[in-house]
């Protein structure tokens, strides 16, 4: 019974920190240029990408940290500072310069690991909130925590594919409505990482 209580906290703290219905649409904002093929590869990779990077968190998150010297108030500022550059310029109906490469793959792989697999999935509340499900537990634990968080990004992946469908119904200026939108919803989260980023480093 305790390690059903576990996995479920793990699995709703992982789904309300990830969102897979809230970031299907910074997915169309992000990929409304792309094919359905290219929207699948895209998700594919970031999904995988996020796993992987979940994944060494989960099991050598604290040595990581230590090892490089690194905090989480320091994460969250860079995370955040990401995000919000992203959403600026989605903001401005720019297609950013952080996935501005001349090649298809590459363009397409580069969107895929930033900014979709870090920081939004893979963002700092996410791996911090895995690096303390899995702290001080033993190996069943952990590997609930694991199993938890690829079923969450298996249900982000979903929600991904089939984003097209929903593109189908709507209008272009819907589609740069929605854009716009998840711009300065992401610039919005960028600047509230980089608040509590600052709070956590100077306590307060």
């Amino acid at each position: 019974m305790d390690l059903l209580n576990f996995a479920l906290t793990t699995f709703t703290a992982f789904f309300a920190i990830m969102n897979p219905i809230a970031n299907m649409p910074i997915f169309l904002g992000l990929t409304k240029d792309r094919t359905d093929k290219e929207k699948r590869k895209i998700s594919f990779i970031a999904v995988v990408t996020a796993f992987f990077i979940g994944l060494a968190f989960i099991l050598f998150g604290t040595y990581i940290f230590k090892m490089f010297g690194l905090t989480v108030p320091a994460f969250k500022i860079a995370g955040g500072i990401l995000i919000f550059y992203v959403g600026f310029e989605m903001l401005q109906s720019k297609k950013s310069d952080i996935h501005g490469h001349d090649s298809a793959a590459e363009d397409s792989y580069s969107i895929s690991v930033s900014p979709l697999a870090i920081p939004i999935l893979a963002g700092p509340g996410t791996l911090v909130t895995a690096m303390n499900a899995s702290s001080h537990a033993t190996l069943l634990h952990a590997s609930v925590v694991v199993v938890c968080f690829a079923l969450i990004l298996f249900i982000t992946h979903l929600a991904f594919v089939y984003s097209g469908i929903i593109v189908k119904y709507m209008g272009q200026n819907i589609i740069k409505v929605i854009g716009k939108i998840m711009g300065l919803i992401l610039s919005i989260i960028g600047v509230n990482m980089v608040i509590e980023g600052v709070k956590i480093a100077f306590g307060l």
